[in-house]
């Protein structure tokens, strides 16, 4: 069975830092797409950064992470890692690992909060 697990949430002030960590089990981890998505209450899942499969070479974020936060794999790890500078506030999320090459997984979520 697949399972995706992330690592790495906490409790964090405004302009720090954290790195989340997600391992894959079971899966042919270079062949997946895998991307980070966050989502807090009564809103929609967004899509947070996304790595291409194999060496990585393209990597996409959304708008307001652009220049903060870096996402990398490691193939040999079966670990996709986002590494999260300069939090503000409004990151405080759920932070949801996703694995996809036809079909999609998800994992379980870890926390991520932002504040003094």
């Amino acid at each position: 069975q697949v399972q995706l697990v992330e690592s790495g949430g906490g409790l964090v002030q405004p302009g720090g830092s954290l790195t989340l960590s997600c391992t894959a089990s079971e899966l042919l981890f270079e062949n997946y797409v895998m991307s980070w998505y966050r989502q807090t209450p009564g809103k929609e899942r967004e899509l947070v950064a996304i790595i291409s499969n194999r060496g990585g070479e393209s990597t996409n974020y959304a708008d307001n992470v652009k220049g903060r936060f870096t996402i990398s794999r490691d193939n040999a790890k079966k670990t996709v890692y986002l590494q999260m500078n300069r939090l503000r506030p409004e990151d405080t999320a759920v932070y949801y690992c996703n694995a996809k090459w036809g079909i999609v997984y998800w994992g379980q979520g870890t926390q991520v909060t932002v504040s003094s």
